[in-house]
Protein backbone atom coordinates (compact mmCIF):
# COMPACT_ATOMS: atom_id res chain seq x y z
CA UNK A 1 0.00 0.00 0.00
CA UNK A 2 1.21 3.16 -1.14
CA UNK A 3 0.46 6.87 0.19
CA UNK A 4 -0.77 7.85 -3.21
CA UNK A 5 -2.23 4.70 -4.30
CA UNK A 6 -4.63 5.76 -0.66
CA UNK A 7 -4.85 9.50 -2.00
CA UNK A 8 -6.51 8.22 -5.50
CA UNK A 9 -8.79 6.43 -4.00
CA UNK A 10 -9.88 9.24 -1.81
CA UNK A 11 -10.22 11.37 -4.57
CA UNK A 12 -12.18 9.11 -6.68
CA UNK A 13 -14.49 7.98 -3.57
CA UNK A 14 -14.51 11.98 -2.50
CA UNK A 15 -15.35 12.81 -6.03
CA UNK A 16 -17.52 10.31 -7.13
CA UNK A 17 -15.69 9.29 -10.18
CA UNK A 18 -11.97 8.76 -11.88
CA UNK A 19 -12.03 12.24 -13.90
CA UNK A 20 -13.32 14.36 -11.33
CA UNK A 21 -10.26 13.02 -9.12
CA UNK A 22 -7.45 13.40 -11.67
CA UNK A 23 -8.77 16.99 -12.08
CA UNK A 24 -8.55 17.51 -8.56
CA UNK A 25 -5.06 15.88 -7.86
CA UNK A 26 -3.77 17.47 -11.18
CA UNK A 27 -3.17 14.15 -12.87
CA UNK A 28 -4.41 12.62 -15.54
CA UNK A 29 -7.37 9.83 -14.96
CA UNK A 30 -5.38 6.91 -16.47
CA UNK A 31 -2.64 7.39 -14.20
CA UNK A 32 -5.98 7.82 -10.88
CA UNK A 33 -6.85 4.46 -12.67
CA UNK A 34 -4.03 2.89 -12.24
CA UNK A 35 -3.17 3.71 -8.91
CA UNK A 36 -6.17 2.48 -7.43
CA UNK A 37 -6.22 -0.65 -9.63
CA UNK A 38 -2.88 -1.51 -7.68
CA UNK A 39 -4.21 -0.66 -4.70
CA UNK A 40 -7.10 -3.19 -5.46
CA UNK A 41 -4.80 -5.91 -6.87
CA UNK A 42 -2.08 -5.61 -3.79
CA UNK A 43 -4.64 -6.48 -1.33
CA UNK A 44 -7.27 -8.49 -3.80
CA UNK A 45 -9.75 -6.38 -2.70
CA UNK A 46 -12.91 -4.81 -5.14
CA UNK A 47 -13.24 -1.58 -3.87
CA UNK A 48 -15.38 0.30 -6.56
CA UNK A 49 -18.45 -1.12 -9.05
CA UNK A 50 -17.38 0.52 -12.29
CA UNK A 51 -20.63 0.41 -14.43
CA UNK A 52 -20.34 2.59 -17.82
CA UNK A 53 -19.45 5.69 -16.67
CA UNK A 54 -20.24 5.72 -13.24
CA UNK A 55 -18.28 4.68 -9.98
CA UNK A 56 -20.06 3.05 -6.57
CA UNK A 57 -18.33 1.94 -3.32
CA UNK A 58 -18.22 -1.70 -2.55
CA UNK A 59 -19.09 -2.66 1.17
CA UNK A 60 -15.17 -2.84 1.24
CA UNK A 61 -14.76 0.54 -0.53
CA UNK A 62 -16.98 2.31 2.21
CA UNK A 63 -15.21 0.99 5.27
CA UNK A 64 -12.14 1.95 3.49
CA UNK A 65 -13.58 5.11 2.94
CA UNK A 66 -14.46 6.16 6.20
CA UNK A 67 -10.32 5.55 7.10
CA UNK A 68 -9.25 7.47 4.54
CA UNK A 69 -11.74 10.64 5.45
CA UNK A 70 -9.99 10.64 9.25
CA UNK A 71 -6.66 9.86 7.56
CA UNK A 72 -6.79 12.72 5.11
CA UNK A 73 -8.58 14.63 8.25
CA UNK A 74 -5.48 13.68 10.77
CA UNK A 75 -2.98 14.60 7.99
CA UNK A 76 -4.27 18.21 7.55
CA UNK A 77 -4.43 18.94 10.87
CA UNK A 78 -0.63 17.78 11.55
CA UNK A 79 -0.52 20.34 8.51
CA UNK A 80 -2.38 22.92 10.12
CA UNK A 81 -0.09 22.46 13.52
CA UNK A 82 3.47 22.90 11.95
CA UNK A 83 2.50 25.96 10.17
CA UNK A 84 1.25 27.45 13.57
CA UNK A 85 4.50 25.75 15.21
CA UNK A 86 6.54 27.30 12.22
CA UNK A 87 4.78 30.87 13.16
CA UNK A 88 4.91 30.74 16.29
CA UNK A 89 8.62 33.05 16.02
CA UNK A 90 9.91 34.20 19.27
CA UNK A 91 12.99 36.41 20.52
CA UNK A 92 13.65 39.19 19.60
CA UNK A 93 13.61 41.92 16.21
CA UNK A 94 16.06 44.80 16.47
CA UNK A 95 15.41 47.69 13.93
CA UNK A 96 17.64 50.36 13.11
CA UNK A 97 16.29 53.37 11.33
CA UNK A 98 17.34 56.53 9.68
CA UNK A 99 13.16 57.10 10.08
CA UNK A 100 10.28 54.65 11.63
CA UNK A 101 7.88 56.64 10.18
CA UNK A 102 8.58 54.47 7.23
CA UNK A 103 7.94 50.95 9.04
CA UNK A 104 5.20 51.70 11.36
CA UNK A 105 2.48 49.96 9.77
CA UNK A 106 4.85 47.50 9.43
CA UNK A 107 5.84 47.15 12.83
CA UNK A 108 2.19 47.08 14.09
CA UNK A 109 1.30 44.33 11.79
CA UNK A 110 4.14 42.38 12.92
CA UNK A 111 3.52 42.15 16.30
CA UNK A 112 -0.06 41.45 15.67
CA UNK A 113 1.22 38.08 13.69
CA UNK A 114 3.85 37.48 16.21
CA UNK A 115 3.51 38.77 20.02
CA UNK A 116 5.45 36.94 21.47
CA UNK A 117 8.74 38.91 19.58
CA UNK A 118 10.45 41.79 21.36
CA UNK A 119 10.70 44.41 18.88
CA UNK A 120 13.59 47.32 19.50
CA UNK A 121 13.58 50.23 16.95
CA UNK A 122 17.09 52.36 17.47
CA UNK A 123 17.52 55.37 14.97
CA UNK A 124 20.77 56.15 12.77
CA UNK A 125 22.02 57.60 9.78
CA UNK A 126 22.95 55.41 6.96
CA UNK A 127 26.60 54.43 7.29
CA UNK A 128 25.21 53.73 10.89
CA UNK A 129 22.57 51.13 9.53
CA UNK A 130 24.54 49.23 7.59
CA UNK A 131 27.76 48.87 10.00
CA UNK A 132 25.56 47.01 12.62
CA UNK A 133 23.58 44.81 10.19
CA UNK A 134 27.10 44.06 9.03
CA UNK A 135 28.42 43.69 12.98
CA UNK A 136 25.37 41.42 13.53
CA UNK A 137 23.57 43.97 16.00
CA UNK A 138 20.51 44.37 14.19
CA UNK A 139 18.29 42.33 11.41
CA UNK A 140 16.65 44.62 10.12
CA UNK A 141 17.72 48.44 8.26
CA UNK A 142 15.96 51.05 6.81
CA UNK A 143 17.83 53.73 4.98
CA UNK A 144 17.69 55.99 2.12
CA UNK A 145 19.30 56.03 -1.27
CA UNK A 146 21.42 53.02 -1.02
CA UNK A 147 22.67 51.56 -4.04
CA UNK A 148 22.50 47.92 -4.23
CA UNK A 149 25.03 45.84 -2.71
CA UNK A 150 26.48 41.96 -2.62
CA UNK A 151 25.83 41.22 1.02
CA UNK A 152 22.35 43.03 1.19
CA UNK A 153 18.79 42.19 0.51
CA UNK A 154 16.54 45.57 -0.64
CA UNK A 155 12.90 46.07 -0.27
CA UNK A 156 11.76 49.58 -1.75
CA UNK A 157 9.43 51.63 0.27
CA UNK A 158 8.83 54.63 -1.81
CA UNK A 159 10.18 57.35 -3.00
CA UNK A 160 9.31 61.13 -1.70
CA UNK A 161 11.08 64.78 -2.34
CA UNK A 162 13.46 66.36 0.15
CA UNK A 163 12.02 69.72 1.63
CA UNK A 164 12.77 72.31 4.06
CA UNK A 165 11.68 72.38 7.36
CA UNK A 166 10.89 75.59 9.42
CA UNK A 167 8.73 76.53 12.41
CA UNK A 168 5.34 77.82 12.11
CA UNK A 169 6.07 81.81 11.01
CA UNK A 170 9.62 81.53 10.34
CA UNK A 171 8.92 82.44 6.68
CA UNK A 172 7.28 85.59 5.60
CA UNK A 173 3.09 85.59 5.44
CA UNK A 174 2.59 84.17 1.89
CA UNK A 175 6.09 82.59 1.32
CA UNK A 176 4.64 78.96 0.96
CA UNK A 177 8.09 77.96 -1.32
CA UNK A 178 11.43 78.16 -1.40
CA UNK A 179 14.10 78.43 -4.40
CA UNK A 180 16.97 76.60 -4.03
CA UNK A 181 19.09 80.11 -4.26
CA UNK A 182 16.63 81.05 -1.36
CA UNK A 183 19.02 78.69 1.04
CA UNK A 184 21.72 80.76 1.18
CA UNK A 185 19.78 83.53 3.19
CA UNK A 186 18.93 81.75 5.67
CA UNK A 187 21.05 79.94 8.42
CA UNK A 188 21.13 75.89 7.83
CA UNK A 189 20.58 73.20 9.73
CA UNK A 190 22.40 69.88 8.94
CA UNK A 191 22.64 66.61 10.50
CA UNK A 192 25.55 64.76 11.22
CA UNK A 193 28.02 63.71 8.00
CA UNK A 194 26.73 60.14 6.92
CA UNK A 195 23.11 61.85 6.32
CA UNK A 196 21.86 60.89 2.99
CA UNK A 197 19.63 63.49 3.04
CA UNK A 198 22.07 65.96 3.58
CA UNK A 199 24.64 64.36 0.88
CA UNK A 200 22.20 64.55 -1.81
CA UNK A 201 21.85 68.45 -0.75
CA UNK A 202 25.54 69.15 -1.09
CA UNK A 203 25.85 67.18 -4.53
CA UNK A 204 22.82 69.19 -5.84
CA UNK A 205 24.65 72.57 -4.42
CA UNK A 206 27.97 71.25 -5.97
CA UNK A 207 26.47 70.74 -9.03
CA UNK A 208 24.92 74.20 -9.22
CA UNK A 209 27.95 76.02 -8.37
CA UNK A 210 26.00 77.40 -5.32
CA UNK A 211 27.62 76.35 -1.92
CA UNK A 212 25.68 75.48 0.89
CA UNK A 213 27.47 76.14 4.18
CA UNK A 214 25.42 74.79 7.64
CA UNK A 215 25.19 76.91 10.37
CA UNK A 216 24.44 74.44 12.75
CA UNK A 217 25.13 70.74 12.52
CA UNK A 218 23.12 68.38 14.92
CA UNK A 219 23.58 64.68 15.11
CA UNK A 220 19.78 62.60 14.86
CA UNK A 221 16.55 63.80 13.01
CA UNK A 222 14.86 64.41 16.42
CA UNK A 223 17.36 66.48 17.71
CA UNK A 224 17.50 69.10 14.20
CA UNK A 225 13.73 69.06 14.10
CA UNK A 226 13.70 70.29 17.49
CA UNK A 227 16.31 73.00 16.78
CA UNK A 228 14.65 73.95 13.70
CA UNK A 229 11.33 74.37 16.55
CA UNK A 230 13.58 76.77 18.19
CA UNK A 231 12.86 79.26 15.39
CA UNK A 232 17.47 78.75 14.92
CA UNK A 233 16.74 78.19 10.76
CA UNK A 234 15.72 75.80 8.44
CA UNK A 235 16.17 72.20 8.78
CA UNK A 236 15.59 69.37 5.54
CA UNK A 237 14.14 66.46 4.96
CA UNK A 238 12.25 64.14 3.18
CA UNK A 239 8.45 64.86 2.94
CA UNK A 240 7.29 61.13 4.26
CA UNK A 241 9.21 61.88 7.30
CA UNK A 242 7.63 64.96 7.71
CA UNK A 243 5.23 63.29 10.63
CA UNK A 244 2.77 65.31 12.94
CA UNK A 245 4.18 68.29 14.51
CA UNK A 246 2.37 71.43 15.12
CA UNK A 247 5.14 73.60 15.98
CA UNK A 248 7.17 72.82 11.78
CA UNK A 249 6.07 73.34 8.70
CA UNK A 250 7.34 71.21 5.25
CA UNK A 251 8.34 73.74 2.58
CA UNK A 252 9.15 72.59 -0.88
CA UNK A 253 11.80 73.79 -2.86
CA UNK A 254 11.41 74.89 -6.28
CA UNK A 255 13.30 74.05 -9.12
CA UNK A 256 14.88 70.89 -7.54
CA UNK A 257 13.99 67.25 -8.03
CA UNK A 258 15.90 65.95 -5.49
CA UNK A 259 13.81 62.67 -3.67
CA UNK A 260 15.16 60.08 -1.03
CA UNK A 261 14.36 56.69 -2.03
CA UNK A 262 13.71 54.15 1.21
CA UNK A 263 15.01 50.62 1.55
CA UNK A 264 14.19 48.35 4.20
CA UNK A 265 18.23 46.23 4.32
CA UNK A 266 18.70 42.81 5.80
CA UNK A 267 22.08 41.02 4.85
CA UNK A 268 21.71 38.08 2.59
CA UNK A 269 23.65 35.73 4.71
CA UNK A 270 21.10 35.93 7.31
CA UNK A 271 18.06 35.95 4.90
CA UNK A 272 16.56 32.67 6.38
CA UNK A 273 16.46 33.95 10.37
CA UNK A 274 13.06 33.42 11.38
CA UNK A 275 12.26 37.23 12.60
CA UNK A 276 13.89 38.40 9.57
CA UNK A 277 11.43 36.45 7.18
CA UNK A 278 8.66 37.42 8.94
CA UNK A 279 9.36 41.05 8.99
CA UNK A 280 9.31 41.02 4.98
CA UNK A 281 6.36 39.31 5.04
CA UNK A 282 4.98 42.36 6.88
CA UNK A 283 6.15 44.53 4.29
CA UNK A 284 4.95 42.20 1.64
CA UNK A 285 2.34 43.95 -0.48
CA UNK A 286 3.09 47.66 -0.14
CA UNK A 287 6.44 47.12 -1.09
CA UNK A 288 8.41 45.51 -4.11
CA UNK A 289 12.35 43.88 -4.03
CA UNK A 290 15.18 45.46 -6.03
Amino acid sequence: MRYTQLRAFHHVALHEGFSRAAEALNQTQPSVSDQVRRLEQAHDTLLFLRERRQVRLTAAGEDLFRLTREFFDVEERIGDFLEHSRSAITGKLRIVADSALHITAAVGRFRAAHPKVFVSIHTGNTAEVLQRLRDYEAEIGVVGNIDPAPDLDLVDLGRSPIVALVRKGYLPEGKAALGFNDLQSHPLIFREQGSRTRANLEDEARRRKLPLAPAIEVEGREAMREVVASGAGIGFVSEAEFGHDDRLVSVPIEGMSLAMSEALVSLKARRDVPVIRAFQKSIAGVAQPF
